[in-house]
């Protein structure tokens, strides 16, 4: 489909290039983006420039009848194909679990307006303040997100969910946004990651909780997770069951390296293959240079709260 991205965008069309992974036994990944040449609209638009550039998927941990569906992904049209898959599984019962507030987690909530829709306390005060300026389009602009369906359901720190037999840990933390939830499956090892850690690089909302960043991720190392599955990375490192713990650790490393500009601003030209060579070489991280663009909003966000000035950063 091609045009102005207009409404809430519905239509079967826009959702086209969505397909479904098997990352693990019991869970789905619905990842769409990547895609060479492909557009969702016309014009500046979040789901282009903020998700589908990069990548990006959901998740279902299904358990006989019923399935926890974490984020509800880009568009109505996306959140209503998931729900058919599932339904193809034999999903009768849904739960929802959102990994935080911003858009390109939150726009398919119309299609499980009928189920419970958990999220943290965080969160939902978010939602529910931005409710009005999400539903008009005017928050981040086009296209609005209407009806947003808010949690019915919240939590503080730490609370556990059984879907069937599959014992899912939601865990509250303070990277990439103040509302993080993450969920981890003790009896698999699984980490589910939300945007606290991608691959190439992490987004940073908030240069000044920079220290509460990293222990959380040091919380999250300490889970000693066997797999991660993030909402931004690689489709075929997902559908071969996640990436490595060391993701956690690569993405300490570069908020360490964006810290260090209070003291050395001069690195601040480094363009990001660079900054993240020693992560690159071991692996740890793959490549993907649409990450440079966040690289330069990381820096030029870092460099205004250390310095009170902007920098456009390094280039790919």
């Amino acid at each position: 489909m091609s045009g102005a991205v207009t409404g809430t965008a519905t239509g079967a069309g826009f959702a086209r290039h969505l397909r479904m992974l098997r990352p693990a036994a019991g869970v789905l990944a619905f990842y769409d983006g990547r895609i060479e040449g492909h557009r969702f609209g016309d014009g500046a638009n979040w789901v282009d420039d903020g998700a589908l550039s990069l990548g990006i998927a959901s998740y279902a941990i299904v358990d006989g009848d019923h399935a926890l569906v974490y984020d509800t992904h880009v568009s109505r049209a996306h959140a209503a194909r998931v729900r058919r898959w599932l339904a193809g599984e034999g999903v009768t019962r849904f739960s929802v679990v959102l990994s935080h507030r911003h858009l390109d987690h939150i726009a398919g909530t119309a299609e499980f307006a009928d189920c419970e829709i958990i999220a943290n306390a965080r969160t939902a005060a978010h939602l529910a303040r931005d409710r009005v300026a999400i539903e008009a389009g005017t928050l981040h602009g086009a296209p609005a997100i209407s009806p947003l369906i808010l949690s019915t359901r919240t939590f503080t720190g730490e609370t556990t969910l059984f879907i069937g037999q599959t014992e899912v840990r939601l865990i509250e933390a303070n990277i990439h946004s103040d509302d993080a939830t993450v969920l981890y499956l003790p009896q698999s090892g699984l980490l589910f990651a939300g945007d606290t850690v991608e691959d190439t690089v992490t987004y940073v909302g908030d240069p000044a909780a920079f220290a509460t960043h990293l222990a959380d991720l040091a919380r999250l190392s300490a889970l000693k997770p066997k797999a991660i599955l993030p909402n931004h990375g690689a489709a075929d490192i997902i559908e071969r069951g996640g990436y490595g713990p060391d993701l956690i650790a690569a993405t300490a490393a570069y908020i360490r390296w964006l810290m260090a500009l209070q003291d050395d601003p001069g690195r601040a030209g480094m363009p990001l293959h660079q900054a993240i060579a020693p992560q690159l070489a071991a692996g740890a991280l793959r490549w993907f240079a649409p990450y440079s663009v966040v690289h330069a909003q990381n820096i030029a966000r870092t460099m205004a709260h250390y310095h009170g000035a902007s920098s456009r950063g390094g280039g790919a």
